[in-house]
This record gives structure tokens, sequence and C-alpha cells, in this order.
């Protein structure tokens, strides 16, 4: 039986068994990159095995979750267990900031509740770059972290 702790670390997680999907970003690719980096990471770590996993790129955050709905939508071979939204968006002198980070924000949960699979929300909102760069890497970790667990619980509630 599966039972998250929040002091766990993630060699606890087993995540050998899943299919993963992620969305990144290409805006703010020195960020993007270095959250991907991050999460591979830390699903190698958990088990999951690479073959299991789909990266695919899109523009910008806005793109995310379309993409991550696509990706929700395939069944066969299987469906995915978890999938992540890896972006950054840094406050500008515009309101589009704002409309960004709420847009992107809403189409991902609405891809978790539509399809009824976790998404993990990696898209950092950040009022500078140095902010950015200090959350890339945990940010990224956390983001694995989150779907794996997410994952295996949804699986044990089934």
């Amino acid at each position: 039986m599966f039972t998250p702790n929040s002091q766990s670390p993630s060699s606890q997680l087993d995540g050998s068994s899943l299919k993963v999907g992620i969305v990144q970003a290409r805006f703010n690719p020195d960020i993007t990159n270095a959250l991907a980096h991050a999460c591979l990471a830390e699903l190698a770590a958990m088990g999951v095995k690479q073959e299991r996993i789909t990266h695919v790129y899109v523009p910008g955050a806005l793109e995310i979750p379309l993409a991550l709905q696509a990706l929700a939508h395939i069944e066969e071979p299987e469906p995915y267990n978890a999938l992540i939204a890896l972006g950054c968006i840094i406050r500008g002198e515009t309101y589009h900031f704002e409309l960004v980070a709420n847009e992107s924000g809403a189409g991902v949960t609405r891809v978790s509740m539509d399809f009824h699979v976790p998404v993990a929300n990696a898209i950092l909102t950040t009022e500078d770059m140095a902010q950015a760069v200090a959350r890339q890497t945990e940010k990224g970790r956390d983001a694995a972290r989150v779907a794996v667990e997410m994952a295996l619980l949804l699986e044990q509630l089934a």
C-alpha cells in the first residue's frame, strides 16, 4: 500500500511502472532547460525509465496546456500516468505577465481535472531572472516528485 509521507525522500517513490509526459516551454530557455534537467534527473532517481518519458517543446507558457491536453488524449498503447508542465514567466512592465501566468495555470489545472491525470505544474512565475534562477533546480525536482507521488496515489485509489 502506498502511503505518502511529506518527509519521505524520492527514493521511496517507485516510478518504474509509470509513463510520464513533459511539456517544456522554449521561452526563457536557460531556466526551462535547468528545470527539465533537474526534473529528468529526479524521475530517473525514482526509477522512471527514459523510454517511458515523452518530452515535447512548445513556444511558451500559454501553449503548454494545449500540448498537455494532446498528451492526455493518448490512450494507445497506454495512457500517461502523469504529466509535467515546465515553463518560466518573468514579470515585465505590462499586464501581459498576469495574463500569461493566470491563463497557463488555469489551463494546466483544467487538463488535470478534465482528463483525471496528475499534472505537476512547474511553470515558474517570478519577479525577475534572479528569482527564477534561485528556483529552477528545486522546482524541477519537485515537479518530478509530485507527478510520481500523485500517479501512485491515483493508482491506489482506483
